[in-house]
C-alpha cells in the first residue's frame, strides 16, 4: 500500500517551480463566487492536455487546511 502525503500539493509545487506554467488561478476566484451558491457545482471541461488535473491540484493545494501550502499563491496572479 502506498503512501499518502498531500499528492495534489506536491503536484502542484512541482508544476510552479517547472519551467513552463500556465497561472490558472483565476479559477480560484471564480470558484470562491460559486462556493454556497446554487451555481456552486463546477464542471471543468477542456480537451485532453489542457491542465485539468493542474488545475484541479491548484485548487486542493489552494483549499489545503495547512497554511504553509499558501505560500506558493503569493507570486501568482491571484495574490497580484
Amino acid at each position: 500500500m502506498g503512501t499518502y502525503l498531500h499528492p495534489s500539493t506536491i503536484n502542484f509545487r512541482r508544476s510552479v517551480n517547472s519551467e513552463i506554467y500556465i497561472d490558472k488561478t483565476n479559477l480560484i476566484a471564480f470558484t470562491n463566487k460559486r462556493i454556497n451558491t446554487q451555481q456552486g457545482y463546477i464542471c471543468v471541461s477542456r480537451p485532453r492536455r489542457f491542465g485539468k488535473t493542474m488545475a484541479a491540484d491548484m485548487l486542493a493545494a489552494y483549499y489545503d487546511s495547512k497554511e504553509i501550502h499558501k505560500n506558493y499563491f503569493i507570486s501568482l496572479l491571484l495574490k497580484k
